[in-house]
């Protein structure tokens, strides 16, 4: 089967490799679409970050490994002692590996396992025809979830779980900071939990149509004082909720100006550069930084019911391609701002078209 394969730095290979079969506790699963996520341009091009280059403690593999932590599939096949799982299901996957047994795990915060590991970073993943998983890691996607959907849940749930830690609540006002798939999957979650007044602020004109044209309010921070301008709408209160999603100074600086007296600053972005953090602000202010990473079943499942609900949108940002296009259309396209979301099409089984039909 072909596989996108990471060797290392600006090394990915579509190969030929061996098609895996289930092991009892897990399910082989026919992909359908893999996104290709910011984790997986820092290894492409800065890499390795995450995979691992000696044998993983819960997963045994190293590099080199098929990468694809986003997707969704069909299953084909059941491992001995699967139940409750049959070929045919559609399916999304929750793509975390976790000991059990750390602090965290005992307390049912898997999310940060001092173990952790996710498929398709420290073990062969979904950007292949088929890939293997545990049942522990399935979510059963309804009817009316194309497999399109299916495989932005995950990013989705990310952003999602960013939105309950703010602790947000219809009536309230809330701002992203950035507009990648991080930001704009905010804004549907924030909707999605009941919040009209939501302001996407984006310095990029592209990113910002984007959204826009999905139904966002948008600032952009070279054009007006962002701070004062939320300071003037909320009368003085500040917003009750901002989120990071941008993962640069500048943007840091203007949600902290922004947030309320004793609310939260969600911090949901991968920070490449140490940032300076303005301790008397959050004294004087009596507010906080939290930070938020990956998500858990419970966000899954929540994501997973709004899309069911309709509540998502690809229109404007979302591409889809052919797993032989990976590299110039994926990798190199994302990376120089030409394209905000790919989804890979690994296989041309009957069902999965990256044009979209049936999928």
């Amino acid at each position: 089967m072909r596989a996108a394969v990471y060797y290392g730095p600006n090394k990915v290979e579509i190969d030929d490799v061996a098609e895996p079969e289930p092991t009892p506790g897990t399910v082989k699963v026919r992909v359908g679409f893999n996104g290709i996520c910011g984790t997986d341009l820092h290894e492409y091009y800065a890499g390795p970050i995450f995979v691992p280059t000696q044998p993983h403690p819960l997963t045994g593999q190293e590099l080199p490994l098929t990468l694809g932590h986003e997707f969704s599939g069909t299953i084909t096949a059941v491992g001995a002692g699967v139940s409750g799982w049959n070929e045919g299901d559609r399916v999304a996957v929750e793509p975390i590996y976790k000991c059990g047994h750390c602090g965290p795990c005992q307390a049912g915060n898997y999310n940060v396992c001092r173990q952790i590991g996710f498929h398709g970073l420290m073990s062969d993943g979904g950007m292949a025809e088929y890939t293997v998983v545990p049942t522990s890691m399935l979510h059963t996607l309804p009817d009316d979830v194309s497999l399109e959907l299916g495989a932005l849940v995950e990013p989705m749930s990310v952003a999602y779980h960013a939105a309950t830690l703010g602790d947000v609540h219809p009536g309230d006002t809330a701002m992203v900071f950035g507009a990648g798939p991080i930001g704009i999957g905010l804004w549907f979650a924030l909707r999605g939990k009941g919040l009209e007044d939501v302001f996407v602020v984006e310095p990029s004109p592209t990113r910002r149509a984007a959204v826009e044209a999905l139904g966002a309010a948008t600032l952009d921070p070279a054009a007006v004082d962002v701070a004062q301008l939320i300071a003037d709408h909320t009368a003085g209160a500040g917003a009750d909720a901002v989120f990071d999603a941008a993962g640069v100074a500048p943007a840091v600086a203007t949600a902290l100006a922004c947030v309320g007296s004793r609310k939260p600053m969600i911090s949901v972005a991968i920070y490449e550069k140490p940032l300076e953090t303005p301790l008397l602000n959050l004294v004087m202010n009596e507010s906080r930084i939290q930070g938020s990473l990956c998500y858990t079943g419970a966000d899954f499942e929540a994501v997973i019911a709004l899309m069911a609900r309709g509540a998502y949108d690809t229109t404007g940002w979302v591409t889809r391609i052919p797993i032989d296009d990976v590299i110039d259309e994926g990798f190199e396209a994302l990376h120089a701002g030409k394209k905000m979301k790919v989804l890979v099409a690994p296989t041309d089984s009957p069902g999965v078209d990256p044009s979209g039909a049936n999928a």
